[in-house]
């Protein structure tokens, strides 16, 4: 794929949707921490995600024009409808999606208000491409999605040929269960779909981890163990189709997560799950 304005941040961000399998959420062998854990993690990683996709349909075709048009009008609709406002300042390179001071149902079917502001640094783009060194630094103002606030600062950088990392830093959600906090680190690395005009040719390596405290107050650690490999080929890429995240609480209990257990690859939503030593296979949601 070419990569074009923040295409590469953005589509790959939407591939970090870590540790989103609730299936798992009544296993009797596994601490209800490591799963709050669990969940509360993949949840921000949802988020992270949106956020990249907001990102990369609202960046400026010319990073040189204030308020010019964006390259794919057709994504602005898909992602975040009518429910945002767009503004961009070539001055000073901060775009601003304001979604106003009431919820807003985006076409995802979340609420949404609040603000994603995200400043531009680093070399400007070559002929529509993201060069090494760029960045894209991000700061959520009042912004809640479903009544629930989310907080932090994401900072983009290319890494050049579509690769990036992905630092999280002072991140909370705010929920009537409590807040969670946490910081992280990925890197994403293409590995497929360099030099053609689709997406459904590419892959990617992620690697990475995560800290942070539940919103029980319990610590945990995330850490990938082997790559995460994520396809876009034609219905593969809703889940990864390989690689382990090992979760651990402060209590000592983990659980580990392998998106492979057939060690195939497959397209399809089947996962397990590994606590105390005894493995169980889950569906991905």
């Amino acid at each position: 794929m070419t990569t074009a304005t923040l295409r590469s941040l953005g589509l790959a961000a939407l591939a970090s949707g870590l540790l989103c399998f609730t299936a798992c959420n009544k296993d009797k062998d596994a601490a209800p921490e490591n799963l709050e854990s669990a969940e509360d993690n993949g949840n921000a990683e949802d988020e992270n995600a949106n956020i990249g996709d907001i990102i990369e349909v609202g960046a400026p075709d010319n990073e040189k024009l204030s308020n010019g048009p964006v390259r794919e009008p057709a994504d602005v609709a898909r992602v975040f409808g009518t429910c945002a406002t767009r503004t961009y300042n070539a001055e000073t390179r901060t775009l601003t999606i304001d979604f106003g001071t009431t919820n807003c149902l985006c076409p995802n079917g979340k609420t949404r208000r609040g603000k994603i502001v995200v400043v531009f640094g680093g070399p400007y783009r070559l002929n529509g491409v993201v060069q090494a060194g760029a960045t894209a630094t991000v700061t959520l103002v009042n912004y809640f999605v479903n009544d629930k606030q989310h907080t932090g600062t994401r900072v983009f950088t290319s890494l050049g040929s579509g690769s990036f990392t992905l630092d999280v830093q002072n991140a909370s959600i705010i929920t009537p269960d409590g807040t969670h906090s946490w910081t992280s680190q990925r890197t994403y690395t293409r590995t497929a779909g360099f030099g053609t005009a689709t997406i459904q040719d590419d892959k990617y390596q992620v690697t990475g981890q995560a800290s942070g405290t539940n919103r029980k107050g319990v610590g945990y650690t995330a850490q990938i163990q082997q790559p995460l490999v994520k396809n876009f080929a034609l219905g593969c890429a809703r889940h990864f189709t390989a690689g382990t995240v090992n979760i651990s609480n402060a209590k000592g209990q983990s659980l580990v997560l392998n998106y492979d257990p057939t060690g195939t690859e497959a397209c399809d939503n089947i996962a397990s799950v590994t606590v105390n030593g005894v493995t169980r296979t889950i569906r991905l949601k």
